[in-house]
Parts: structure tokens; sequence; C-alpha cells
């Protein structure tokens, strides 16, 4: 059960790379097809679209036996992948891009179902954890090793090595997970019929604004550690490795509670923290040591939230669930791209690169507000 897991892993780990490598190689991308950066910045829009369009398209494959859907989410992460290291200019790299991010949604839905099912009942958010858990060390390793790939030898090499990592993943999913039926047949209808409770609501609001409170900062770290905390552009190499830790800590710590105490609680305890972390970040912003100290357990809190609300979002989407969990996909992309835009806003007026972190709080006040009161109404159903 646990190399069923480890095959999973290996395909968020995957995941990760291809949605944020992207950033670290912008330059390099923008040189090898000749447009400006400004241009290439539409190549991370695109993976977000593919995600956005792929997580609904569970819909027509809800009839699909579960390992086989995952084999065939593991394929698309191959193919796209694979299409990007051999194309040809803009617009071929483009379609590519759309079409690696296809399956990102769909493999955490599917894949959170399935976690469920290899491990005894009680251990079901540390499961899902460890599946997450390889976007959370993508960040730390993969990313930052991509940088260096695309630095050194190609762009190309880099997503060759995503591509190669999707493969790896479908031949793990077919080796390492027992073969698995379908989900009960709802119809089209039925699959959307969870949206009509307020929990799904409630558990996506948890997650959109969770996140949200640290993604308007972290969306403007580089420049924030560098002109404001002092770092060298050398050293935020190791910054960012510290701040994927924070990642990888939260993510495995989050589910371990999330086991022995309510998810929704645990949630939204850390929620409430994520208000004291994103002040003290703004006051601390000039201070090396605080300013490190704070981004870990930021990021912490940031893949914290999310692998369990990713879990329980399965139990409140009866007939539904494959589609309940992609959902929590689109809520972390919507989420990234709408917080990016408000830091910059508070940046643009003059409010100091600091700022976004302030800009954060009123959003996590929110995300708690939506998880204790989920807890509430939903104790007796196990929220």
């Amino acid at each position: 059960m646990k190399r069923g897991l480890a095959a999973l892993a290996v395909g968020t780990f995957a995941l990760g790379i291809a949605e944020f490598g992207m950033m670290g190689m912008l330059g390099e991308v923008a040189d090898g097809i000749g447009v400006t950066v400004v241009q290439a910045g539409h190549l991370i829009s695109a993976y977000s679209l593919g995600v956005a369009v792929g997580a609904p398209m569970l819909v027509l494959l809800h009839k699909l036996p579960l390992k086989k859907l995952l084999i065939l989410l593991a394929s698309f992460i191959f193919i796209g992948n694979a299409f990007a290291a051999c194309s040809g200019g803009f617009y071929t790299l483009l379609a590519a891009r759309f079409l690696s991010g296809l399956p990102h949604g769909a493999f955490f839905g599917a894949g959170a179902i399935v976690c469920s099912k290899l491990v005894s009942p009680g251990q079901g958010a540390s499961a899902v954890a460890v599946m997450v858990g390889g976007m959370t060390v993508a960040n730390v390793i993969g990313v930052p090793a991509a940088t260096f790939v695309s630095n050194v030898w190609s762009w190309r090499v880099a997503f060759g090595i995503v591509a190669f990592f999707g493969l790896l993943a479908c031949v793990g999913i077919r080796r390492f997970i027992p073969r698995l039926g379908a989900l009960p047949d709802t119809g089209i209808k039925g699959q959307f019929r969870f949206l009509k409770s307020a929990a799904p609501w409630l558990i996506y609001c948890g997650v959109f604004f969770g996140q949200a409170s640290v993604y308007c900062w972290f969306s403007y770290v580089e420049p924030i550690m560098t002109d404001v905390a002092g770092f060298s552009g050398q050293e935020m190499t190791w910054v960012m490795m510290l701040a994927g830790l924070g990642m990888v800590v939260g993510n495995a710590l989050a589910g371990k509670l999330a086991d022995r105490y309510s998810v929704s609680r645990v949630c939204g305890c850390i929620a409430l923290l994520l208000v004291a972390i994103m002040t003290a970040t703004y006051f601390c912003a000039s201070n090396k040591v605080l300013s490190l100290l704070l981004m870990f357990m930021a990021t912490a809190g940031l893949f914290g939230l999310g692998g369990p609300l990713q879990y329980l979002i399965v139990r409140f989407a009866k007939g539904g669930e494959m589609l309940g969990g992609a959902g929590i996909q689109i809520a972390f992309n919507v989420s990234n791209a709408v917080s990016a835009v408000l830091g910059g806003v508070a940046i643009h007026h003059g409010l100091g690169l600091a700022s976004p972190a302030l800009v954060g709080v009123p959003f996590a006040v929110v995300g708690a507000v939506a998880l204790f009161t989920l807890s509430r109404m939903y104790r007796q159903q196990g929220a």
C-alpha cells in the first residue's frame, strides 16, 4: 500500500515541477522561443487554464475504474510535458502547457479517493498528505533542480525530466495500486448534487481564503527578501529551499493532526495562526532571522491547509467525489492568481514591498471563520 501512495506522490511531484518550475526558467524559455518575458508569462496562465478546464472533465470520465483513470491522467502528464520539451515555437509550447495542466486537478481529485482506499480507517488524511507531499518535495528539490538544468543545459531538458517522472508515475500506479472499480454511477447531474450542501462551499472557502492569505505575500517573496530583508540574489536559492521545507513539514504535520483531531478545527487553527504570522511578517520584514522563521511558518501553513481539506472534501461530495476533490485544485489556482493581483495592487499604490503580507490578514480571518463554521455545522458528520 505504501508503494501505491509513493506512486501517487511521484505524480504530484511531476505536477509540482510542471506548475511552479516555469517561474524559475521563464527567461530561458523566452530566449529559446524568441518572445518577451511578458509573452512567456502566458505559458504560466495556459497551465492554470488547463487545470481549470481539466478538473470538470472528470464528469465525463466517472465511469472509468479508478486505477485506469489514474493511469490515463499520469499518461497525460507524460505526453503534455514531452510535447513541451519538443515544441518548436511559442504557440506549440502554449498548447503543450495547456495540455500538461489538464490532468492536474483531476489527478488530485481521483488520487484523494484512492488514498483513502489504500489505508485503514482513520489514516486517510495522512495518506493524502503523502500524495500531496510529492508537490511539497517538488518545491524543495524539483523546482530548483529544473531552474539549474534550464540554466546549465536547456529548458527542454527540464520538461523532459518532468515527462520522465510522469511516465514513472504511470508505471508505478499500474504496478503498485490494486485493481479498483469505478465509483457508483450517479449520472451527470448526480455528480454536482453535493454542491447543494453548504459543507463543500465552506471547504472551498477555507482553501481559497486560507491559501490567498499566504500567496498575497509569497507571490512577491523574491523582491521582499532581497530588497527589504537584505538577502542577495545568490542566497535566494537556499531561502526558497527553506520555504519548500516549510511546505513539507506543514503538510506532514497537519495530516497527522487531522487524523487525530477534527480536520476542520485543525485547519481553522492553522488559518488563525496565519493571521498572526502574516501580521508579524509585515512588521518583521527587515529582520533577516525573523523573516526566515516567519516564511517557514507561513509556507507550512499554506500546505498544512491544503492536504487535510483535499481529504475532507471526499466526505462531503457523495456522488461527485472526484469532482469535489478536483475543485480543491481549482480553488487553489484561482486563489493563487487573485491574491497575486491584490498583493501587486498594494505595492503599486505605494504601501511598500512588504504590504502584501497585511493584505493577506483579512483573507486568513475569513478562511478561519469558514472552517470553524464548518466544524460547528457538520460536527456530527465528521467534519
